[in-house]
């Protein structure tokens, strides 16, 4: 339960963050589709830990083991199965937390849910879990691409650091933080490094935008396309929010303002819609904006409870993000790009 997502397109991950490994399944992947493996890697390379110095150094290489579903660089019709070995694993980081629950994890609900958890850098909550979902994304770009659809995310927040120059795509993958804008990147960077010595964390958000998607996707009335997207985007780890289109700034406007007026070839001159009007897409780009929230673990004293419900002091030890931004961009594109192939593919089988 609760371990897969999508219709046609299905994807199903498994694993925990200091198993053996990490893996999934994917299931209705349309047949003889080349695939690329190298671009899957690439992926891959983008969301790994260890990547700069604003990030976790835990050290995966994070390479993929395709075993089955690809056949001489094309897909057979048949389910993926993929997995990632877990290589860097120092599960003794957390023996300090065994009999603790750490303040804004999930340790406390899924002892409460379980009855039993795994402390390991939190085992199967842990954000490990989502490079299971970028190689997903990885196929699902591929076979997007293919039909003209493409996606691109970035930073444009860290903290109260706010994305303000022009935007230049080329940029995003040029600096350490994924913001499309130099000036902009060299502050962020500032501050994250900032935040970290002090041993605390800083939240952020990220800018997703889907190109050429065709009018019609998505299905009334509880199928709506914004709404699995944003429950794709709120199953992301640490994600707190969520908007499309004019998002919550459309309290403030005027249907006057808000509504998108037609042009003759039935795109329209703004797009407060979002790309999307009645939980169906318009044909006009659909965008996105996901907010981040600073990672739980802290490198300072804080006050917990025990698992016998005792007041105690605890303070965090590892390797951690000081900011998840930066890496959480391939997997928001990747979320992005499983939910749209599925609506795609539903919408082929109509």
């Amino acid at each position: 339960m609760g371990s897969t997502f999508g219709t046609i397109f299905r994807v199903s991950t498994f694993g925990e963050s200091h198993g053996v490994a990490i893996g999934g399944i994917i299931d209705g992947v349309p047949s003889n589709v080349p695939i690329d493996i190298e671009a899957i890697q690439l992926e891959l390379d983008r969301r790994k830990p260890g990547q700069s110095e604003i990030v976790t150094q835990r050290k995966e290489s994070d390479r993929v083991q395709i075993l089955s579903g690809i056949f001489e660089g094309k897909t057979t019709g048949t389910a993926i199965g993929f997995l990632i070995p877990n290589t860097d694993q120092k599960s003794k980081d957390y023996d300090h937390i065994k009999d603790v629950f750490r303040p804004s994890h999930a340790d406390y609900t899924y002892s409460k849910k379980y009855g039993n958890r795994d402390y390991r850098g939190g085992g199967r909550s842990s954000a490990r879990e989502t490079a299971c979902r970028v190689v997903a994304g990885a196929i699902a770009k591929q076979i997007l691409e293919r039909e003209g659809i493409s996606i691109v995310a970035y930073v444009d927040q860290v903290g109260s650091i706010k994305l303000t120059g022009p935007i230049d795509h080329n940029e995003i993958n040029s600096n350490v933080v994924r913001c499309p804008n130099k000036k902009d990147a060299e502050q962020m960077i500032e501050l994250i490094q900032e935040v970290r010595k002090k041993g605390d964390t800083i939240g952020g958000s990220i800018v997703c935008q889907i190109n050429q998607v065709p009018a019609g996707l998505g299905e009334p009335v509880f199928d709506r396309l914004h709404a699995d997207l944003g429950k794709a985007m709120l199953s992301i780890n640490a994600v707190k929010g969520f908007e499309y289109g004019s998002g919550f700034s459309c309290v403030e406007m005027k249907g006057s303002e808000h509504n998108d007026i037609f042009n003759t070839d039935g795109s329209t001159k703004t797009n407060h819609s979002g790309g999307i009007q009645g939980g169906i897409s318009n044909g006009m780009p659909i965008n996105m904006r996901i907010a981040f929230k600073p990672v739980a673990t802290i490198i300072q004293e804080q006050q917990s409870i025990s698992t016998s419900n005792q007041q105690v002091p605890m303070e965090g030890k590892g390797r951690h993000d000081p900011c998840v931004v930066p890496r959480a961009v391939p997997i928001v594109e990747s979320m992005a790009a499983i939910t749209i192939l599925d609506f795609f593919l539903r919408n082929k089988a109509r």
